[in-house]
C-alpha cells in the first residue's frame, strides 16, 4: 500500500488552518494567533481520533469513521512537522547570512 505524499507550503497550510478554525483569512489576528489556531486544530484532530478509537473499542463505533479520524490526525501532524521543518530551515538560512 502506497501512502500519497502531499506537498504543503507554509502559507497554504496557514490559510487552510485559518479556514478550518472559522476565520476564513489567515491574515486576521497575526501569525501568533494563526499558529495557535493551527495547533488547536492539530490537538482537536488527535482528540477526535482518540474518541473515535475509544468508541470503536467499546463496540459503538464505526471502523470507517475511526480510520478517517486517524488519517486526519496523521495528516495534521505531518503538516505541522513539515511547517516546523521549513521554519527551522528558514531560521538556519537567516543565521548563515553575512551581515
Amino acid at each position: 500500500m502506497t501512502i500519497p505524499t502531499i506537498t504543503v507550503s507554509p502559507i497554504g497550510a496557514a490559510r487552510a488552518y485559518a479556514q478550518v478554525a472559522g476565520s476564513g483569512d489567515a491574515s486576521n489576528g497575526g501569525f501568533a494567533e494563526t499558529l495557535g489556531r493551527a495547533l488547536q486544530g492539530i490537538v482537536g484532530a488527535g482528540r477526535e481520533a482518540d474518541a473515535q478509537a475509544l468508541q470503536a473499542i467499546t463496540g459503538g463505533g464505526n471502523l470507517t469513521e475511526v480510520a478517517t479520524a486517524v488519517s486526519r490526525a496523521e495528516l495534521a501532524l505531518q503538516s505541522a512537522v513539515a511547517i516546523r521543518d521549513k521554519v527551522v530551515q528558514a531560521y538556519q538560512d537567516i543565521m548563515r547570512m553575512p551581515i
